[in-house]
């Protein structure tokens, strides 16, 4: 079982993210949270892919795309620090990742897919870390994480855009 981070294996801004999850172990937060994510993702009108609450904001599918983004961009991390490499990480502006994502030429069954296919590659990431490799604590964007930290940051991160999703973009 992987448990839940203490404050200190991530940084403070993560733990709301983190209390979104019901599980108390990592692996089926991360199972959990992709099943309800492709359920809900299924029930969207294709009307409603490239809506956009407000002026400025972003369309669900480029919220689903950062969803993505940041996944794979938090499992390269957790990789590098269940790895032992202390190399310290940059962090990612998303400002800058979604208006290049090309997602208004995609449509939202195709990013479930791919959506799918990373999480299931983060899933074997993790599946097999033993204690020391997920406690091991690197730096990213100048905070420190242990790597098991970054694995609950993933769940509650797309739990937290799911929910953002049904609440501003669908009701």
């Amino acid at each position: 079982m992987i448990s839940k981070p203490l404050g200190e294996d991530i940084p403070p801004y993560y733990m709301k993210y983190i209390d979104l999850c019901p599980e108390q172990d990592l692996l089926d937060a991360l199972r959990a949270s992709m099943n309800d994510t492709l359920g809900f993702l299924a029930c969207i009108p294709a009307e409603k892919e490239n809506f956009q609450y407000a002026e400025g904001k972003w369309t669900l599918k480029e919220v689903l795309n950062h969803i993505i983004d940041t996944e794979r961009i938090f499992a390269y991390r957790a990789l590098r620090f269940s790895r032992k490499d202390n190399t310290e990480l940059a962090g990612y502006n998303e400002n800058i990742f979604v208006p290049n994502s090309n997602t208004s030429e995609r449509n939202l069954q195709d990013m479930a897919k791919e959506y799918k296919a990373v999480r299931e590659a983060t899933l074997a990431l993790f599946e097999y870390m033993n204690g020391e490799m997920l406690e091991f604590k690197g730096t990213a964007n100048k905070f420190q994480s242990s790597t098991k930290g970054i694995g609950w940051m993933i769940a509650g991160h797309n739990i937290h855009h799911c929910n953002v999703m049904r609440e501003k973009y669908l009701d």
